[in-house]
């Protein structure tokens, strides 16, 4: 298998995970990037107020995003950048969280997308002072990114893994997962909840 995958970073509008305001998503196809979009997302009512201290890190507001698609009106979008990838964010716990969550609070089935953490694969590959996404980035090579741009986050995520697949030797995810040590868990099925 080559080293196929959907690298994805959700921005949040406040502390919910079903806030999600903002997406990039880039493909990888045999160890190189092919594609990589991004758009903003109207948050679920309900969690669609914008919390100052998530503002102060991606800089979107709810005015930016008061024309974007609902989250409801994105998904079909993102399911098909997505496919049947295996994901994979850094510190992918948190993005899986958004997309189970605000596919639930919105009355939609989560995919029971596999994933990756590139966080975890950092920790086995490089030995660095901090793991945050910008200091993994420079080590893999990736430098000089918009953090908290969903897109350009997306990007670094994919060159990490791609940078660490290549030191283990490894010729795709799951052999680098088993080289490592690390899991690719699966996004727990769910029911969902009333549509709001």
């Amino acid at each position: 298998m080559p080293l196929d995958f959907t690298a994805i970073d959700f921005e949040t509008a406040n502390p919910s995970n079903a806030s999600a305001c903002a997406v990039g998503v880039a493909r990888v196809r045999s160890g190189r990037v092919v594609a990589s979009e991004g758009w903003l997302i109207r948050p679920p009512a309900g969690h669609d107020r914008f919390f100052e201290v998530n503002v102060g890190i991606h800089g979107i507001r709810e005015s930016d995003v008061a024309t974007a698609p609902t989250w409801t009106e994105q998904l079909p979008r993102l399911l098909d950048f997505v496919g049947d990838d295996i994901l994979v964010a850094h510190n992918a716990g948190f993005d899986m969280r958004v997309l189970r969550t605000a596919c639930e609070v919105t009355g939609h089935v989560p995919p029971e997308a596999r994933y990756l953490c590139s966080l975890h694969v950092a920790r086995k590959t490089y030995d660095l002072p901090s793991y945050r996404l910008p200091f993994v980035a420079a080590a893999a090579g990736h430098l000089d990114f918009a953090h908290h741009d969903a897109t350009a986050d997306a990007l670094a995520c994919a060159q990490i893994v791609i940078d660490a697949a290549a030191r283990a030797g490894a010729g795709d995810l799951v052999e680098l997962a088993m080289l490592l040590g690390v899991r690719i868990p699966q996004i727990p099925s769910a029911v969902p909840a009333t549509a709001a």
